[in-house]
């Protein structure tokens, strides 16, 4: 049988643990943002971090590769080095853009 000061322990453990993992998870957030630069018609399919036009909800949605109002994180100072054969430039661009048909 328990005693009331173990109870008390386990969930005083448990309530810490808990802070401490919420805490982490959140850590990486903050530096990726830092860290990184949205880049827009990098994402593949269904793998950009967020905004994908009118009618989508966020990270996941985009509906085609390398669609250009959709925009992936990128290392600081890369973006517009990556390629995006959607682009005018056909690398990244900062700003969303309207896709052009190569070929």
């Amino acid at each position: 049988m328990k005693t009331p000061t173990a109870s008390v322990v386990s969930a005083t453990g448990l309530a810490l643990a808990l802070s401490t993992a919420i805490g982490l998870a959140m850590t990486p957030m903050g530096a990726q943002a830092a860290d990184n630069e949205k880049c827009f018609g990098v994402a593949m399919k269904g793998k950009n971090d967020c905004a994908a036009g009118a009618g989508t909800s966020c990270a996941g949605t985009a509906k085609m590769d390398y669609q250009g109002n959709s925009w992936k994180y990128v290392p600081a100072g890369t973006c517009e080095k990556t390629a995006s054969p959607t682009s005018p430039t056909g690398h990244g661009q900062m700003q969303a853009f309207k896709e052009e048909k190569k070929g």
